[in-house]
This record gives C-alpha cells, sequence and structure tokens, in this order.
C-alpha cells in the first residue's frame, strides 16, 4: 500500500523577489519566512533532494529551497491515502497563510 507524506519547505528570503511568488503572498508580514507545502510517495528528506536536483520539482522549491522546515507535520506521516495527504496539505498551508507566512 502506497505512503504519502505532507512537508514543508523553507525558501529563501529572495524569493520574495519573484513577481508571481509576492502576487500570491501580498499579506505576508515581513520576517515571518517563506515555505512551500508539498506532497510526495517519498520521504521529505528524499523529496527536497530532489527539488535541489530538479527532478519532478517545484520551482520555487528548487531555487530557494533551503531545507525541511521544522513544523508538525510529523504528525501526520505517513498518510495512507492520496486523498487524505491532499486535504492535511491544504490545511497545513492555509494555517501557514493565516500565520502570515509567504506560503
Amino acid at each position: 500500500m502506497k505512503k504519502y507524506f505532507v512537508y514543508v519547505i523553507e525558501l529563501d528570503e529572495k524569493v520574495n523577489n519573484n513577481k508571481k511568488f509576492w502576487q500570491k503572498n501580498h499579506k505576508y508580514i515581513r520576517g515571518n519566512g517563506y515555505v512551500y507545502v508539498g506532497l510526495s510517495a517519498r520521504k521529505p528528506e528524499i523529496k527536497f533532494k530532489q527539488h535541489k536536483e530538479g527532478y519532478k520539482a517545484n520551482y520555487f522549491a528548487k531555487l530557494y529551497g533551503i531545507e525541511i522546515f521544522p513544523v508538525p507535520h510529523e504528525k501526520y506521516k505517513p498518510i495512507s491515502t492520496r486523498k487524505n495527504a491532499e486535504e492535511i496539505k491544504f490545511m497545513l498551508g492555509k494555517a501557514l497563510t493565516l500565520k502570515q507566512f509567504g506560503v
């Protein structure tokens, strides 16, 4: 049975210079940090490495990714269904946005 992982990658503040990222994060409060929230069948550490190498990578995670961000997503892994993982990813992204992170 396939398992899924929800993870968060801390992004370099230079991502703020990207117009597309800034337009989606206009409520961001400077100093709160920038993150990418992802979902994968791979463990977060492996998926982070893949992002940095450009393999099935998110543009922002590849260019600006620093490290796996320590958030309570650890309690969500592994997740047994993709649907549940997508819901958790959405909720986590929303929670970080409400805390005014750049997501």
